[in-house]
């Protein structure tokens, strides 16, 4: 459904585009209704004129397009639930145990990560003595 209401909103936006660029100048504009080019007695905002097809279509196209992107603007945020990053992630198969602390309360010494020189690396080695 979202597809087929986007489909409408890129054919709708085409067919307004066409339609505006195909329209006549009126003359004027903006500056017209200030006392530019052709100010009258009766042209406070602008003059009126009927309304060909070119117009009607641009007034419609309009309506529908902003009608069109409001509905799909709410379908797009309430599609799915919220979702946290942290979910995405795959849990680890298993996870290291951690080191059991000492009865005394200290903390146990941390051993080092590489072996030191001279030692094989089967053998674990012993934090220095204090």
């Amino acid at each position: 459904m979202y597809t087929f209401l986007l489909t409408l909103l890129i054919l709708d936006a085409l067919i307004l585009a066409a339609a505006v660029l195909l329209q006549a100048g009126k003359g004027g504009g903006l500056a017209a209704s200030f006392g530019g080019a052709s100010s009258s007695a009766d042209s406070v905002i602008g003059t009126r004129q009927a309304g060909n097809l070119l117009t009607k279509a641009s007034w419609w196209c309009g309506g529908i397009f902003l009608g069109l992107a409001f509905i799909l603007q709410i379908m797009s945020s309430r599609s799915a639930a919220p979702k946290s990053v942290l979910d995405k992630l795959a849990a680890p198969a298993a996870a290291p145990a951690a080191p059991s602390a000492p009865a005394g309360g200290a903390a146990a010494p941390a051993s080092p990560l590489t072996q030191p020189a001279g030692q094989p690396a089967g053998q674990p080695t012993t934090p220095p003595q204090p």
